[in-house]
């Protein structure tokens, strides 16, 4: 268990090297941070909590570097949550308040928004859809040949799709359509339409095979697109000195293609928390130069998706998790 004096040396070096990318002497402690102990107090602090896993000392260098464990015990015990400064909220604030007219363009926004301020890469997929279930479809006739499909979700979500054929679609086939899929499909996660579906609707209205077909084809095109993936601020994180190493950039590339790999890190946390993966606490090879930052957002209790917060082991998890806490708080107010 580290004393007090320890957590304040120890947040001292994390915050600068946070800041500088520089390894830190107990030099730059004394004459930075005000801390009332005498250099060669904070020296043999230094050495102990590198002794003891909390801090790494580069071959090139006299200074010294967070370790994992280090920056775990920051995030865990000392990290200020309230770093968030009065130009930034409002500049969350303007953002939210923007009309949205669906989900996905709330996840725009709000990706869009916290990578702008934090300077790091920001992704966001739409919620799980084992989780959300659908709770209506409408079938509306638009022309003779034009077929309108909507599908509302328990969460909110609507998605729409435009089905056209080669011969007219009467009143009463659109009457059969609204009353076998929703006796079919509400209360069932929104997903693909899988084969057993299919060919229970099919059986239901064989004589309406020709109808159908093109509607699951678009329903199903539409459902996959609810698990798009939005991505802010790719080019954002070369900036950062720990990118110009070829590896750790070919690493963070092939992570970003990879689309099963992104959902699976963002769909891995705990669904009522900030979760923080920081480099070799992330499963994946990949990301043992990475940290991620993720949170599921909700509006008025419903699961809006996950956004994560890509960037170097160096991250500012202070500024991001206080930029997290406050959009959370800000998507549920008035709902």
């Amino acid at each position: 268990m580290l004393n007090d004096r320890k957590k304040q040396v120890l947040q001292a070096v994390i915050e600068e090297y946070i800041n500088t990318a520089e390894p830190v002497s107990s030099g730059t402690i004394v004459e930075k941070y005000g801390l009332d102990f005498s250099s060669a107090t904070i020296r043999n602090d230094m050495s102990e909590l590198e002794h003891e896993g909390y801090l790494e000392k580069p071959h090139t260098s006299a200074g010294r570097i967070p370790s994992v464990k280090g920056y775990r015990f920051y995030v865990d015990e000392l990290l200020n949550d309230e770093n968030i400064s009065l130009e930034e909220i409002q500049y969350i604030k303007e953002n939210l308040e923007t009309k949205v007219n669906e989900i996905e363009d709330l996840a725009k926004i709000t990706t869009s928004t916290i990578s702008e301020i934090t300077h790091y890469t920001t992704v966001a997929i739409g919620p799980n859809s084992n989780n959300n279930l659908i709770k209506d479809i409408k079938f509306i006739l638009l022309g003779e040949r034009m077929l309108m499909a909507v599908i509302l979700t328990e969460n909110g979500a609507i998605k729409e799709t435009i089905i056209k054929y080669d011969e007219d679609i009467t009143l009463n086939q659109v009457n059969d359509l609204n009353v076998t899929f929703n006796n079919k499909l509400i209360g069932k996660p929104l997903e693909k339409i899988d084969k057993p579906m299919e060919e229970y609707i099919l059986s239901t209205m064989e004589s309406q095979a020709k109808v159908i077909k093109p509607i699951i084809q678009q329903m199903n095109k539409s459902i996959e697109e609810t698990s798009k993936i939005y991505l802010e601020g790719t080019s954002k994180v070369f900036d950062f000195p720990e990118f110009k190493k070829i590896d750790t950039a070919k690493n963070f590339l092939s992570i970003l293609d990879t689309k099963k790999d992104v959902v699976e890190i963002l769909n891995s946390g705990l669904a009522e928390e900030i979760n923080v993966y920081i480099g070799e606490e992330n499963a994946n090879e990949d990301l043992k130069d990475l940290s991620i930052v993720t949170f599921k957002h909700k509006v008025a209790g419903k699961d809006m998706g996950t956004i994560g917060i890509i960037g170097p082991k160096r991250m500012n998890y202070s500024k991001v998790i206080s930029i997290m806490k406050y959009i959370s708080k800000k998507l549920n107010e008035d709902k």
